[in-house]
């Protein structure tokens, strides 16, 4: 009974697998973004990063203040401005700074790069699911004890080792899931395992703000760190307990050739430089804005709770994105070929663009109606580009080629938000985040625009079938006309039937 009925739910594996996946992969993005949102808590708590006079009224308006609280460059100036007898800045921690940008991005960055591609080779020749086990619970337990930190230099230190965990999820996961969901589910599958990247960064909005407010047993923002860890412990034995090895098979291009391919030649391919940069160049923007918009919003608009506007847009209008965007590269590839999904990329991201600028530009209402526009088209990309990568590189070397590639995607987008500080104490908070934000979506479609001429299309697919159609299918010989080596027809006969109608005279084996 119980073998009939593990039988009748079997069809639910795959969905199950990819859920616990999704799940994993969201709780490490998690624990990579809400330092965004509670750094100016942890700042406070650990005395890290720039200190600031900051507005702290709940009851006055910034248009009522006859001073702003940020033309004030010392304490005692910060602290004398008043309004009706009430002090309404403080001068505090305000969580930005050099300090920060390093804990944010190049602490994490620098780990995550090397030890994914380790592990994305170890993924080529190793157990994915063990690995994968061990990954989530190294991410888990360091994102737990980062709620425990006293000092800064620890939660450095878990920002490396959360890192370090992380750095597997997406080489490994990436390989499962090719193995387990055919080509025209593929591009689908990618978006919703790597939804999980806005999946926690847009759950880190409401976590981050709100959940230090509760002040839960008096543990302030250190409780969102010990409720994802919990999780992710018990995501990590769901892994373990519950997901099997696939076999591994060949996929899109690779299909087509036999043939074995290094892996300098498979990285250095012109398709996949160029795809490389142009997806370092939207990833930096991407993260410029992950890391910086709850602190650019707090700091523009104190007077509004953005926090909920910002979970709204980045879950539900950038899920119906990523789906949206598998889908149709999906359903447009078997006409197009891998070069559709590359169109899908180029053209997403153009029309995200405009609307990513207004979402820095415009006041709170616009700035949300702009960024859940550039958010649904701009969220389509990371699933639609890892379903391209793994489609155009040999089975053997497609976990190591995922590594590679996150680790210079990662080096170069994760590393340039650093400019960010140097830029907004030159010319502004804003003013930085049109360019490493906006403007990295601007030139990262101008680029996968050009990449997409360098793949095959459906034609050349086709071709190439063909070819190796001809080459393995080996001619048929007729009997009729075998000699010996005299030239001669064979005199070596077998004894005979007895005569029958020729029904089998010009037969061929």
């Amino acid at each position: 009974m119980f073998r009939s009925a593990m039988q009748t739910l079997a069809f639910l594996y795959k969905p199950y697998a990819l859920a616990i996946l999704s799940i994993g992969y969201v709780l490490a993005e998690l624990g990579h973004f809400v330092i965004g949102v509670t750094s100016k808590e942890i700042a406070k708590d650990l005395h890290y990063g720039d200190i600031s006079c900051q507005f702290n009224s709940t009851t006055l308006w910034l248009v009522d203040l006859p001073v702003q609280c940020e033309t004030a460059k010392n304490s005692t100036y910060c602290e004398s401005l008043e309004l009706n007898g009430s002090h309404y800045c403080e001068w505090n921690y305000n969580g930005l700074g050099l300090d920060y940008q390093i804990l944010a991005g190049p602490s994490f960055i620098a780990v995550y790069t090397i030890v994914g591609i380790i592990l994305g080779i170890a993924a080529d020749r190793y157990n994915r699911v063990r690995l994968l086990t061990v990954c989530t619970l190294v991410f888990s337990v360091a994102i737990f004890l980062s709620g425990a930190v006293k000092e800064y230099w620890q939660l450095l230190i878990l920002r490396m080792v959360l890192a370090a965990g992380e750095a597997g999820c997406n080489p490994m996961a990436t390989g499962l899931l090719s193995d387990w969901f055919e080509e025209e589910q593929r591009g689908l599958v990618m978006s919703i395992f790597n939804w999980g990247i806005y999946g926690g960064y847009g759950i880190a909005f409401p976590v981050g703000r709100y959940v230090p407010d509760l002040n839960v047993w008096d543990l302030g923002w250190r409780a969102c760190y010990y409720g994802a860890g919990v999780i992710g412990l018990i995501i990590a034995v769901l892994t373990s307990l519950t997901l099997t090895e696939p076999k591994r098979k060949t996929i899109g291009e690779e299909a087509n050739d036999g043939k074995q391919v290094s892996i300098w030649k498979a990285l250095l391919q012109p398709r996949i430089i160029l795809l490389c940069l142009a997806a370092s160049i939207r990833h930096c923007g991407g993260l410029c804005f992950a890391y910086n918009c709850d602190l650019y919003y707090r700091d523009y608009f104190p007077d509004y709770d953005l926090g909920w506007w910002l979970f709204a847009v980045t879950i539900v209008i950038g899920s119906i994105g990523v789906v949206v965007g598998g889908i149709i590269s999906d359903k447009i590839v078997t006409k197009m070929g891998i070069r559709s999904r590359v169109a899908c990329l180029a053209i997403s991201q153009i029309i995200a663009t405009p609307f990513a600028f207004g979402s820095v530009y415009f006041n709170p209402l616009w700035a949300m109606i702009t960024l859940g526009i550039s958010y649904f088209f701009a969220e389509m990309w990371f699933g639609i580009l890892f379903a391209i990568v793994v489609e155009i590189v040999p089975l053997n070397l497609r976990s190591t080629t995922v590594g590679v590639f996150l680790f210079v995607m990662n080096n170069i987008g994760g590393n340039l938000p650093i400019l960010v500080e140097p830029t907004r104490m030159a010319i502004g908070f804003r003013e930085s985040l049109y360019i490493y934000y906006a403007g990295a979506y601007g030139i990262s479609s101008i680029m996968f625009f050009f990449t997409m001429f360098l793949m095959d299309g459906s034609a050349e697919v086709e071709r190439k079938v063909d070819r190796e159609v001809k080459k393995t299918v080996s001619p048929a010989y007729d009997n009729s006309t075998f000699t010996n080596d005299d030239g001669q027809l064979s005199t070596l006969e077998l004894p005979r039937f007895p005569a029958r109608s020729p029904l089998y005279e010009h037969s061929r084996l």
